[in-house]
């Protein structure tokens, strides 16, 4: 019990420590630094949690746009997923179909998605749709990247094997490459994942109508000279974007624990 408790605090305490010295260096900006007339440009941590979040109806605000923000990024990454995979498998059972499709999702992820997000709201409205297409479009690269890897990566001696036994395509698809390269198609979902909520985000601010998210309050915050309230919906989204991230992170270790990418061996004198 006293070494498992003794190995979380070696666990915690790294980001602890940094986590006090962030702050640390925060209060020390508000108060020394910038003049009491413009403390408003950066609010003490304490401040923006008592205004922030201490106000009931501010909290019901932000709590509100959150519940919006992440019915959109997980739509878009659930969409991004399906299709992602989808074109991964595609282009895994025949060069020509890799050729002819793949450097199109490499020109995808390089156009400037800010640039395409008003013409989504021209084409499309406003709405929830439009911004789930902007979470889309963000987090499809990483999906097909990652599991088309995983994909192309099977032992070749494993695909020798079925083709021993005379397996056919769906049957060496199935048993074979999917299993194969479920730990960096997980990668793929988690980095995706990390990206569905910045699309999110970037399209609610942009798409300034309906019901707001979190991206339009981040926009209509420093207009109002609300700075508590700015830094209160950064850090609920930033929040946000780590707890997505960390449970993708635990559920790909939880499927992926029986695969041998995933059997850590340490060094000698490695820190366990």
């Amino acid at each position: 019990m006293t070494r498992v408790l003794t190995r979380q605090t070696w666990r915690l305490a790294p980001p602890a420590i940094v986590a006090a010295i962030v702050l640390a260096v925060w209060y020390f900006g508000s108060y020394v630094l910038i003049d009491a007339d413009r403390r408003f440009l950066l609010p003490a941590p304490h401040e923006v949690v008592k205004v922030g979040f201490g106000d009931p109806a501010n909290l019901a605000e932000l709590l509100a746009a959150l519940r919006l923000s992440a019915e959109v990024a997980l739509t878009g990454l659930i969409c991004a997923a399906l299709l992602g995979l989808a074109l991964a498998v595609l282009m895994s059972q025949a060069r020509w179909v890799e050729r002819s499709l793949y450097p199109y999702a490499v020109a995808l992820q390089t156009v400037p998605i800010l640039a395409l997000v008003p013409l989504f709201g021209f084409w499309f409205g406003f709405g929830f749709s439009s911004r789930v297409l902007t979470c889309v479009l963000i987090a499809l690269f990483p999906i097909v990247a990652n599991s088309l890897f995983g994909l192309r990566s099977v032992d070749p001696a494993l695909h020798d094997l079925f083709t021993l036994h005379r397996a056919g395509r769906l049957t060496r698809l199935v048993k074979l490459q999917l299993p194969a390269a479920l730990p960096a198609i997980l990668t793929g979902l988690r980095i995706s994942a990390g990206a569905a909520v910045i699309g999110a985000i970037v399209g609610d601010f942009f798409f300034q109508q309906g019901e707001p998210g979190l991206g339009q309050l981040i926009y209509v915050y420093p207009r109002r000279l609300q700075s508590e309230m700015l830094f209160a919906a950064v850090f609920l989204a930033s929040a946000f974007g780590v707890a997505v991230f960390w449970l993708f992170g635990v559920l790909a270790r939880r499927a992926t624990a029986w695969h041998s990418s995933q059997q850590r061996r340490p060094y000698p004198g490695a820190p366990r």
